[in-house]
């Protein structure tokens, strides 16, 4: 660029354990690329904030505080769920993103989200071609749901993975120390909308001889062959663990869950899927049942969060800064595997062209035959994502975790209704 720019990095949809380390990653690589990167403004409740211009001046907070992001969870600048619609639709939006960008002289965009956040990112990548703005955008990859295409995985999936394969385990155990004369069913409902990563990770108990059926967003479900999975289960080993997705649904494509409501990017609203399964299984086979929604605490799980998935978070927002400054636009860092085991990565990156409005789903060849468990291929595919412990330092007991100051700039511009 001519010369130097501010950056605007924001966070959009779902938070996870370590979407703080990826603006970490940003802001500590911006700092020292100072020759052609100014301030990097943060935005109050992600692309709202450039919108009302509530832009955050993170030249506010010292080294120390920006550091402690890589180990807080959730989104230390709030996050929003607003999907841009098409210039067409809507250019008063993009004219606004256009004046407020000038105003405070933005030339780099970095947006942290999953795959609606990538189609935000793309149609702001393109308003240097179409409304005349020099702007370079970067989306870095976030998602829990782990169903972003091209790249391996999804920072945030792997800690939520590590979380679900672990508590699935501990469960398990208590319910089998009960089974004899109480509880013979435990079932957990995960997060997965259409693709059915998170409840895999269930899966990988099954080594220790724990009984599990999962229930994948990818397989329609059938109750009677389900059933008699269970039953087949708790007949041989004396109880059985259900993991189900929230997104698991019947042939005719209604969830289990659904509710009946949509949420702002016009999907159904979830939530439920455990207890329908658990009161299924209660009448046609009567054994007492317990149920847990995973929900929040799963992807705000950063006590156990998986090494890999932070280092990930952490050099995928640092790769974004580096792809600016070589004069990259609407494009995405993504993780390239190289082995298995052990578990070996590189980094690339993606034309966001190729990634906005793109889900990646399990493969068939990750799901057992039966439809009710994982492959040995799967199993090598997700051990190396929840590998290591990142444990967050401790007082009194408790996680320390960073807040920031959230200073904003003085605003330049007329209020801006949404």
């Amino acid at each position: 660029m001519a010369r130097k720019k501010n950056a605007f990095y924001a966070q959009s949809g779902g938070v996870t354990a370590v979407i703080n380390a990826s603006a970490c990653g940003v802001i500590e690589t911006a700092r020292k690329h100072s020759d052609v990167i100014g301030k990097v403004y943060a935005g109050r409740n992600g692309i709202i904030g450039a919108l009302t211009e509530e832009l955050i001046d993170t030249s506010k907070e010292s080294d120390a505080a920006i550091a402690a992001l890589r180990s807080t969870p959730s989104g230390a600048f709030g996050s929003c769920r607003f999907k841009l619609k098409s210039l067409e639709a809507n250019k008063r939006e993009y004219a606004r993103l256009i004046e407020v960008f000038k105003a405070h002289n933005i030339g780099y965009f970095f947006y942290n989200g999953g795959g609606d956040s990538a189609d935000t990112c793309y149609k702001v990548s393109q308003l240097s071609e179409a409304m005349g703005y020099p702007i370079q955008a970067i989306h870095v990859p976030k998602t829990v749901d782990n169903d972003l295409p091209i790249t391996d995985c999804c920072p945030g999936f792997g800690s939520v993975a590590k979380y679900i394969a672990v508590s699935t385990l501990e469960a398990s155990y208590d319910v089998r120390s009960m089974a004899k004369t109480s509880t013979k069913i435990f079932v957990v409902e995960v997060m997965g909308r259409h693709a059915g990563w998170i409840a895999a990770a269930g899966g990988l108990v099954a080594d220790q001889g724990i009984p599990v059926v999962i229930l994948f967003p990818e397989i329609e479900f059938n109750q009677k062959k389900f059933l008699a999975a269970v039953d087949a289960k708790v007949k041989e080993h004396g109880y059985c663990t259900i993991v189900v997705s929230e997104g698991c649904h019947y042939p005719d494509g209604k969830f289990l869950a659904e509710q009946g409501t949509r949420d702002a990017f016009g999907h159904a609203q979830l939530g439920g899927a455990a207890p329908v399964v658990a009161n299924m299984i209660k009448d046609a086979l009567g054994h007492k049942f317990h149920w847990a929604v995973a929900d929040y605490l799963q992807r705000a799980a950063r006590h156990i969060a998986s090494k890999t998935d932070v280092k990930q978070a952490y050099e995928l927002g640092r790769k974004a800064v580096e792809l600016a400054v070589k004069g990259h636009n609407s494009v995405m860092p993504t993780i390239v595997r190289l082995s298995d085991i052990p578990y070996k990565y590189k980094l690339g990156y993606a034309e966001l062209k190729d990634v906005a409005n793109v889900e990646k789903f399990m493969p068939r060849d990750f799901i057992s035959k039966d439809g009710y468990g994982i492959t040995a291929k799967c199993r090598n595919y997700l051990t190396g994502l929840i590998q290591g412990e990142d444990y967050p330092k401790y007082a009194g007991g408790l996680p320390v975790y960073v807040t920031m100051k959230n200073a904003t700039v003085a605003k330049k511009l007329p209020e801006f209704k949404l």
